[in-house]
């Protein structure tokens, strides 16, 4: 365990950002609490509000410490694991993730039963990610077959921590970086450098201001007006100053998506919170090739704007608030279709109430189909069945 707490206080910190900012205590914090529960299984909760940098911390956290395990998994987004199966698809990945090998179970007592069969006495790190609701007895009910050293972490909205009784140490991740932090992050983001250039210092710091300290906004914001003039710069803030307070956050992630370059990003950016959230990123670019959007590109600038990640196994992820942004963006979409109660509409709705988080992608496809004309009717078959089968 000494070992640990070397590796993680000399490593630079590696996490969910390229830019982490304000870390460092807070890991020195969590590894100290690991080192007290050296001889016994660790569990660990980080708690905090959405847009707070809780996946930021465990994600660092992890990286820091993984090449100490032999087995190991990091599940971000468990909502959209434990979507169809429940607690057994949550299972099965954690199983698949330290055998390093595809599992399925039948029944949470088969799974019950392969931990005890090949985790037995094994020292195991699991990250989960992100629990919409505290059902993490599944691993309670099996954690006491680890070996000693072996650590679970656990991030949670704030709104669970009363549930959270059992955990060895709770971290609370507060939503707000005081000033310093938020220019810092702003600065990392904005100009790939700590401070601000000296003659934007004056524009960055009103833009923090603006932002409340909020790492995600920060994060996002940084990304859009990376490389802008002084010009684009003033016309950000322009917006930002006309944000009412009540919906203050949603407004400024919304920034960054009206400034995409044109209607091909944005429909993307829907396609992928809609259908693709969780998908390889590889099947997802050959789908939208196929239908005639140049997702490559498309997808490198979502990225480069931080409104879509890159998860491992490489997958596609996306934080829970922009693809919620972006289902509002659908929302609004749709009432204004109904106004003009067309055909159109009426599918949209279909599709959206058929498959519940809807499908922007499918809206395109089925509703505008005369948009394909130019994109060749072969791609267009080619890339359709395998666009119903992600659904």
């Amino acid at each position: 365990m000494d070992t640990i707490v070397k590796t993680v206080l000399n490593l630079p910190l590696l996490s969910a950002t390229k830019f982490p900012v304000g870390l460092q205590s807070h890991m020195e914090d969590l590894i100290r609490a690991i080192k007290n529960k050296s001889t016994e299984v660790c569990w660990i909760a980080i708690c905090g509000e959405e847009g707070s940098g809780k996946t930021t911390f465990a994600t660092a956290i992890y990286h820091q410490i993984h090449g100490t395990f032999t087995e190991k998994s990091f599940i971000e987004d468990i909502g959209q694991v434990s979507r169809i199966r429940g607690n057994l698809g949550l299972l099965e990945q954690i199983l698949s993730d330290v055998l390093k090998a595809k599992v399925e179970i039948g029944t949470f007592e088969m799974g019950r039963r392969m931990i005890r069969e090949r985790l037995s006495g094994k020292r195991v790190l699991i990250v989960l990610d992100d629990m919409p609701t505290f059902h993490a007895t599944l691993l309670w009910k099996c954690s006491h077959w680890f070996r000693g050293g072996s650590v679970i972490i656990i991030t949670t909205a704030s709104k669970n921590l009363p549930m959270l009784y059992r955990t060895d140490s709770v971290f609370q991740v507060e939503l707000i970086m005081n000033t310093d932090e938020s220019l810092e992050l702003l600065s990392w983001h904005a100009f790939r450098e700590a401070k601000p250039k000296e003659d934007y210092l004056f524009l960055a710091e009103r833009v923090v201001a603006y932002c409340g300290g909020l790492p995600l906004a920060l994060e996002v914001i940084g990304s859009y007006l990376y490389q802008r003039t002084k010009k684009e710069w003033n016309r950000v803030l322009l917006k930002l100053k006309k944000i009412p307070e009540f919906i203050k956050f949603d407004q400024i992630l919304k920034i960054s998506f009206d400034g995409l370059c044109n209607q091909m990003e944005k429909d993307l950016f829907l396609d992928l919170c809609c259908s693709f959230v969780g998908k390889g990123r590889a099947c997802v670019t050959k789908i939208l090739n196929g239908c005639g959007i140049d997702a490559d590109s498309g997808i490198r600038v979502l990225i480069e704007r931080s409104l879509v990640r890159v998860n491992k196994n490489n997958k596609l992820g996306m934080h829970p608030l922009l693809r919620e942004m972006g289902r509002n963006i659908i929302g609004e979409i749709i009432d204004e279709d109904m106004k003009h109660a067309t055909v159109r509409t009426f599918l949209i709705y279909g599709f959206e109430t058929s498959f519940g988080s809807g499908c922007f992608l499918m809206w395109n496809i089925f509703v505008s189909l005369s948009s394909f004309h130019h994109r060749g009717q072969d791609s267009f078959r080619d890339g359709l069945p395998e666009v119903i089968l992600l659904l």
